[in-house]
């Protein structure tokens, strides 16, 4: 390795090294708002979970809020359960002490 290959290294090295000190004094003199103006504006989002709860392994309960209204959802296995049938308990059977 003759002088001009070390003299070019250290030159390259150079230039490496203060282009990295260029870029952290414009970073401190424009501030992390620098970079902020570069990235594209994320608009608001319509639609967020507000709160989940796990009923069993198969099924949750997801309160959702869209446009300022919150609404209930049943998430599960994909099965649509019936409504429970109201409970008919026959009545004892009269004894016929009672009727005399």
């Amino acid at each position: 390795m003759d002088f001009t290959d070390f003299a070019r290294a250290a030159f390259a090295l150079a230039v490496t090294l203060g282009l990295v000190g260029l870029g952290a004094v414009a970073l401190r003199r424009f501030g992390p708002d620098a970079l902020a103006r570069f990235t594209p504006t994320r608009r608001e989002h319509r639609l967020a979970v507000v709160e989940s709860l796990v009923l069993d392994p198969s099924r949750r309960i997801v309160l959702v809020s869209c446009d300022g209204q919150e609404r209930l959802l049943l998430l599960g296995e994909g099965q649509v359960l019936p409504p429970p049938a109201p409970s008919r308990a026959k009545k004892p059977p009269a004894t016929e002490a009672a009727d005399a």
